[in-house]
């Protein structure tokens, strides 16, 4: 049990998100090459704040994604970052996107701590997104 943990001086934690967003519109722009560079960056951005991405799938209109974090940081700087950051490269990289979105996400985000379920439960859910 006490494995299942993570370990850094002066804390220790299990602090689990299921994060959900969409680009503006519900437009299904992440296809094409979109989505495998969005998750290269996705976890890109996670090494650099220290992140860890538990699974992800990326659909054509949202994006599912599992994440545990350091409980010093704070999930909408997260998800902030995870959006601007994405959104910047992606833009630059399929320049398309500019004339279809006048931005590449909504504001908005979905959020649940994971706690009353399984970690394995959420995993098998995001992970059979495209079954669906």
């Amino acid at each position: 049990m006490i494995n299942d943990y993570t370990h850094k001086k002066d804390i220790v934690y299990k602090n689990q998100f299921h994060i959900i967003f969409c680009p503006k519109y519900r437009r299904k722009v992440l296809v094409n090459g979109v989505d495998e560079r969005l998750k290269e960056i996705l976890f890109d951005i996670a090494k650099e704040k220290d992140v860890e991405i538990k699974a992800l799938e990326i659909m054509p209109d949202h994006v599912h994604i599992f994440i545990d974090f350091d409980p010093r940081l704070t999930l909408h700087k997260i998800i902030k970052d995870f959006k601007g950051i994405s959104a910047r490269i992606l833009r630059e990289e399929f320049p398309y996107l500019k004339s279809k979105l006048p931005s590449l996400w909504t504001r908005s985000y979905f959020a649940c701590s994971i706690g009353h379920i399984s970690e394995e439960t959420i995993k098998e859910y995001i992970e059979n997104q495209k079954n669906v």
